[in-house]
């Protein structure tokens, strides 16, 4: 069809296709454009008596309040340290582990390899927790191991700030990794085998494949994954460290969506305060999305958009 042809003709012409995705765009329209209608309330002293609408407004003075909070600097900067380090650590492992797998001779080895690994993105964090305090505590499986051969040897993980910090790190790659891995094996099942065997010809060693053929095809899913990635940062695995944190440790793991929660069992919560949080979280989250995707198409030419 040509693209001068009106909007409603191409529709259409293309109904089938547009019936298609009307369920996901009425979910996204219900869901996440629909409740932008209550960002309002960030401006407003708001009270359920008068609503959202009949609120009256109060400019800047919940940014204010959100923004003079003691807590809240320190969340952000949890936020950013503990997202860094998923990144720096974490986000590399899916894909070195697809590789390694992709490398293996044995197909059906291969594939119980995948299934291991897969199974711990199907635990939920609430079940993850029981364990790992049965392992990390003090008088857990660690510290009972360590004891056989260093008898006054006494490390609580779980209660130690910076240790947590790595905990969360290895534990989400643990949990995620095999899962994430599927999408990197699904690209590295795309690339030509030609360009293997041209590799093997001049010479290439097993190594060098990975380095100009393999990862070159699986480049572009990467880099679209890491730029997701980056924009996902304010989100700081909000499942994982609710379900794991405690008092001793909130100084290094309280971050941005768990102070809003915490906020939220006052007796009287202020949802005018709670709402700027959210607001602020997502510009942030926005801005380093866009960022993130023009820089990548800037210096790759690989991102989303035209």
């Amino acid at each position: 069809m040509s693209e001068s042809k009106p909007l409603l003709k191409r529709i259409a012409y293309y109904k089938w296709l547009y019936l298609l995705i009307l369920p996901g765009l009425v979910q996204i329209l219900l869901f996440a454009y629909g409740p932008m209608y209550g960002l309002q309330i960030a401006f407003k002293n708001y009270n359920f008596a008068d609503g959202i609408w009949g609120s009256p407004w109060n400019g800047f003075a919940n940014f204010q309040m959100v923004f003079n909070h003691p807590v809240f600097w320190t969340a952000v900067r949890n936020t950013f340290v503990i997202s860094g380090m998923h990144l720096l650590v974490g986000f590399p492992a899916p894909i070195i582990l697809a590789i390694l797998i992709n490398e293996l001779r044995s197909r059906k080895f291969s594939r119980i390899l995948q299934t291991v690994f897969t199974f711990p993105n199907f635990l939920s964090w609430i079940v993850i927790s029981g364990i790992v305090f049965q392992v990390f505590s003090s008088g857990g499986l660690l510290n009972a191991v360590v004891r056989i051969f260093v008898p006054d040897y006494s490390n609580i993980v779980m209660f130690d700030g910076g240790q947590f910090r790595w905990f969360l790190v290895f534990s989400q790659m643990w949990q995620t990794a095999g899962w994430s891995s599927i999408i990197y094996l699904a690209a590295i099942s795309g690339i030509d085998p030609s360009l293997y065997e041209s590799a093997e010809i001049d010479g290439a060693n097993r190594f060098q494949k990975i380095i100009y053929v393999t990862w070159p095809g699986m480049r572009m899913t990467a880099t679209l994954l890491f730029i997701l990635a980056i924009g996902g940062i304010m989100g700081g695995n909000f499942d994982q460290i609710f379900n794991t944190y405690n008092p001793a440790v909130m100084g290094s793991a309280e971050i941005i969506s768990t102070f809003v929660v915490n906020t939220m069992r006052g007796v009287s919560p202020n949802f005018g305060f709670l709402t700027a949080i959210g607001l602020f979280n997502g510009l942030i989250n926005a801005a380093l999305l866009l960022g993130a995707n023009y820089i990548s198409r800037r210096t790759q030419d690989i991102g989303f958009g035209s």
